[in-house]
């Protein structure tokens, strides 16, 4: 059987492709096309257990199973409806802060809170000359509406918007927006923050910078 994996981040770079086809026996699991993908690229191997995969844009762990037409992401370390805009998203575009609050503000709350995570011209103790973020966008939203809907039921009366963008940014470009809004202060200041490390973590994004001294790719991305 055959299925399409995706790559992302360091991986792409090191198959000079975003996406290959993998041929496999049927019945084969996440660890059988891990273990061929190890042999073929150093880099699934030295990432070892930090490399998550997704099947059909949810995480899966090596048990899993995979079919005919699959389409698997391997995941590196990552550093709505009815008509109504999404609260979550993606984007090339700048982010406007006002904008993402606007996804979420309402008359029956009394607080809103944003955070704005910029592009800094040193990290790491190297001299930044810009970053360029890649992400799985169709998980990434995903996963962020999960974020949103985490803190709503933490936090009831709450709600949460995510904004990220992607591509190439220079210094004092907004990355990634949060806005939380909630009847209290408390409620909405715990959310934003909540929501903002908990994307750092579970949401595929990858951050690569670009310093004077050479290019590499980070493990948190905001």
């Amino acid at each position: 059987m055959k299925v399409r994996v995706r790559l992302f981040g360091s991986l792409r770079e090191e198959a000079g492709q975003p996406e290959i086809e993998m041929e496999l026996e049927s019945g084969a699991r996440v660890a059988d096309l891990r273990a061929q993908l190890a042999r073929r690229y150093p880099a699934v191997e030295a990432l070892g257990d930090r490399l998550r995969m997704a099947v059909n844009l949810e995480f899966s762990g090596d048990e899993g199973v995979l079919a005919e037409g699959d389409e698997v992401a391997l995941l590196p370390p990552v550093a709505g409806g009815s008509g109504a805009a999404p609260r979550c998203t993606i984007s090339e575009e700048p982010l406007d802060e006002a904008a993402v609050a606007a996804r979420v503000a309402g008359r029956d709350t009394g607080g809103v809170v944003t955070f704005v995570g910029t592009v800094r011209d040193r990290a790491r103790g190297h001299e930044i000359e810009f970053l360029e973020y890649e992400a799985y966008p169709e998980m990434a939203e995903r996963e962020m509406e999960k974020i949103a809907d985490q803190a709503a039921e933490r936090w009831p009366g709450t709600r949460v918007a995510i904004a990220h963008r992607v591509g190439h940014l220079v210094i004092g470009d907004a990355a990634v927006v949060v806005a939380a809004c909630a009847p209290h202060r408390g409620e909405a200041f715990e959310a934003c923050r909540f929501a903002i490390d908990t994307l750092k973590v579970t949401v595929p994004i990858w951050k690569k910078e670009q310093a004077v001294d050479g290019a590499y790719w980070v493990d948190d991305h905001a």
